[in-house]
């Protein structure tokens, strides 16, 4: 079970790995759009987010109140992605593009600087 959890935790760093890389890809070509790598690494957090939290869960020593505000970050980032994308924009507002580079690193520090 352990290696499920360190799997699990693995793909999530991935998927936050894709969503901050392709912003940033985005931000030094100038382009700001919303692109495939942000659209599955946020996917990809929100799976495994939700299942790592059933896990933590289970053992019963879950921060539910931390948890909770990173899956309310995570849904919101979820949203600011995937609507442009559905909506196939080729560029989104220069206020949206950084709002969602800033909900990226709030959700980062939530994770790292809440204990």
């Amino acid at each position: 079970m352990e290696f499920v959890h360190l799997l699990l935790r693995y793909l999530h760093l991935l998927g936050f790995a894709a969503v901050f890389g392709g912003w940033l890809t985005s931000w030094l070509s100038g382009k700001f759009n919303i692109n495939a790598a942000m659209l599955y690494g946020i996917a990809t957090q929100l799976a495994t987010g939700i299942v790592l939290y059933g896990i933590v869960a289970a053992d019963g020593d879950a921060d539910h109140a931390k948890l909770g505000v990173k899956f309310l970050l995570a849904l919101m980032l979820a949203v600011m992605i995937a609507i442009p994308w559905w909506k196939k924009r080729e560029r989104v507002a220069a206020g949206h593009f950084w709002a969602t580079g800033g909900l990226i690193a709030v959700t980062a520090a939530v994770a790292v600087f809440w204990t």
